[in-house]
């Protein structure tokens, strides 16, 4: 069966702002002054998979061609979450490529170790069983950003899904980290069949029978946004998960560079052109035009972009969605 990897990259990545915006969106951004999240992303698959697609929205589309020139390119109708966007992406890769199965990953995650391995793994599960595969990640700290599944039976290549948590609040978290519960790490792999038919079961019904009719923006139309966790894998009876080995984080916010950046000899991370001077623990990070200095500053994240300035306590990264939403009203 052939195996074809789908690159979800159509979002705007809101709380990375300013870096972020909807011109220029984070999967097309470099972060450590290299290769973008989505080049990154593509480099990830090869010789892993027959073929990529990479899905955007259609304002986005002549951007990729530059990030991963040899893969072919997806548009979505309309944005609309991971849910229509997996279920449109499952239908055009069947449509092209016939039998298959497929490895869904977002653009914007950091990964080290193993990860060809375990995606191995998880795609022969999703080929063999027909089951709707997700890895899940150990969690190493207790982390209210992310969803948490908690496995079931053990079937040694996977386990049954005995339940998906979303985003809880700190004691549970504690609780579910300590209690064997693992990370969703928002990497699926299942074949179009399988997923096409647990969406159908689902509230993206009308999506799919638009795309069945040859009629994707009409389907679009008639469906909310909502992730694919919501729609389709919290209510499947078939759900399975893989544990992952590898070190993942999901760059979401400009937190995640004091995980996963490179930091001084006190704990700063910095990104382009900025000092940081008797500062501890901080996040700066600028475009090539703007210094940015930093001076007897503790935990705090100051990011420059195209004239804009963001300056928060790095423990308060996840409100830069606030900043965006009140910029736009």
């Amino acid at each position: 069966m052939k195996r074809i990897a789908v690159v979800l990259a159509g979002g705007v990545g809101t709380r990375l702002y300013p870096a972020s915006s909807p011109e220029r969106p984070k999967q097309f951004l470099a972060l450590d002054g290299e290769r973008s999240l989505l080049t990154r992303t593509v480099e990830r698959v090869e010789g892993l998979v027959d073929a990529t697609y990479v899905l955007t929205r259609p304002e986005y589309a002549d951007l990729v061609p530059a990030h991963a020139p040899d893969a072919a390119v997806l548009v979505e109708p309309a944005g609309r979450d991971t849910g229509p966007a997996l279920a449109y992406a499952a239908h055009e890769v069947r449509e092209r490529e016939g039998e298959c199965v497929l490895l869904n990953l977002p653009s914007d995650h950091h990964v080290e170790g193993d990860f060809a391995g375990v995606a191995e793994r998880a795609l022969g599960v999703a080929a063999e069983t027909g089951k709707l595969v997700t890895l899940g990640v150990e969690p190493t700290r207790a982390a209210t950003g992310y969803g948490y599944i908690k496995p079931g039976t053990d079937h040694g290549d996977y386990f049954d899904v005995a339940g998906f948590f979303e985003k809880p609040d700190a004691g549970a978290a504690e609780r579910y980290r300590y209690n064997g519960f693992l990370w969703n790490a928002g990497i699926f792999a299942w074949t179009p069949d399988a997923f096409l038919a647990a969406a159908r079961d689902s509230e993206l019904e009308p999506l799919v029978d638009g795309l069945d009719a040859g009629q994707p923006e009409r389907g679009f139309r008639l469906v909310d946004s909502v992730s694919v966790d919501y729609a389709v894998l919290e209510d499947a009876t078939n759900a399975a998960v893989v544990p992952a080995d590898f070190a993942w984080d999901d760059l979401g916010a400009w937190d995640a560079l004091t995980r996963i950046g490179e930091r001084d000899g006190n704990g700063n991370v910095v990104v382009g052109n900025a000092l940081a001077l008797d500062a501890e623990n901080c996040v700066v990070a600028t475009d090539e035009d703007t210094h940015v200095s930093v001076v007897g500053c503790e935990g705090i994240t100051v990011a420059a972009y195209d004239d804009r300035v963001l300056v928060v306590p790095t423990r308060d990264a996840q409100r830069v969605r606030e900043v965006v939403d009140r910029l736009e009203e």
